[in-house]
């Protein structure tokens, strides 16, 4: 194919974006369009299996019955969310197998907000609060994004994703409704957990790489700062009604430009998470290989098990 012909399928496959016409699996599209959504759904996937650590540690842990079944089934629908995403990428051509492996390889990332420790209840809390609330925010908008089995996953994502924010806030507010003692460690858990939540809309929109692209094609609707600007002004009213402070000497409301004004994100910090040494990088990675190599018969019994029966069904298509 020549590059005249390669410019004019892109001009159209753009024209196709720009009328709002979803990309299905077996459309033309161009290679960089495909690579930029299986390095951003796998990243998507990756974070949610690796997000599962943290609050699967604290189970068997938690307060009540009522608490453990509850966060015994947001782990669940975390892994739930990882297969779906997987499975979405695979439409683009990737191998599911491969994906792993380049994630424990490290030659693939996930969210750094899931290289932090939990260290009391109240980050359980936290996260459905903060994180799951961050992610809302960005999943919401991926729910339009231009590639029809990423969008179409991102809608039952959604759904589940409010219900665990919910599950975290109410866990906030119960403790701090509580004694002193519960109301300090919700308090200190929003301290460790505020600035990694900004950070996991991604780096400023001048920093990003891939930003202005994405948006062009529409896999995202709106930029890394747009999407961080409305988790703070969503989340600081719920915040007041908690009766918690957020750790920002530099908050405040905008009167002119309607926003909350914050302070400055310690960028270092964030990457130096996502280069690999955060708190928990090491630990999470570990989890991940040694659950991939103790799951290796398992995979193997069920590729055997799909032979097997793939065998019988020809045998019995032969003789019929």
């Amino acid at each position: 194919m020549s590059d005249q012909q390669i410019l004019n399928l892109e001009e159209r496959f753009q024209q196709r974006i720009d009328a709002e016409i979803k990309v299905e699996p077996k459309d033309w599209m161009p290679e960089k369009y495909r690579k930029t959504l299986i390095r951003q759904i796998s990243q998507h996937a990756h974070s949610e299996i690796v997000g599962m650590l943290p609050e699967g540690n604290w189970i068997s842990r938690a307060p009540s019955l009522r608490r453990k079944v509850a966060l015994l089934a947001k782990v669940q629908d975390e892994a739930g969310h990882g297969l779906y995403l997987y499975s979405a990428a695979e439409t683009l051509g990737a191998e599911r197998d491969q994906l792993t492996r380049d994630l424990l390889d490290g030659k693939a990332k996930y969210s750094s907000i899931f290289n932090y420790p939990t260290l009391s209840w109240a980050d359980i809390g936290a996260i459905g609060w903060l994180v799951d609330g961050a992610a809302i925010m960005n999943q919401v908008m991926l729910t339009r994004n231009s590639y029809g089995p990423y969008a179409r996953a991102m809608v039952k994502i959604c759904k589940e994703e409010s219900f665990h924010q919910r599950q975290g806030y109410e866990i906030m507010l119960t403790l701090a409704k509580g004694t002193e003692e519960q109301k300090a460690m919700a308090q200190d858990a929003l301290n460790r957990w505020w600035w990694p939540s900004l950070m996991m809309f991604g780096p400023s929109d001048a920093e990003s790489t891939h930003s202005a692209q994405s948006m062009k094609w529409k896999i995202k609707r709106k930029s890394n700062d747009e999407l961080r600007q409305q988790f703070v002004d969503v989340t600081i009213p719920q915040a007041d009604f908690l009766g918690l402070s957020v750790p920002d000497k530099d908050l405040k409301w905008n009167e002119e430009s309607g926003h909350y004004d914050f302070g400055p994100i310690d960028w270092d910090e964030f990457w130096r998470v996502v280069k690999g040494n955060g708190p928990c990088n090491r630990d999470r990675i570990k989890a991940r290989r040694k659950a991939y190599d103790e799951g290796k018969w398992v995979r193997e019994a069920a590729m055997a098990h799909a032979e097997k029966k793939k065998e019988r069904k020809a045998k019995l298509a032969k003789s019929a």
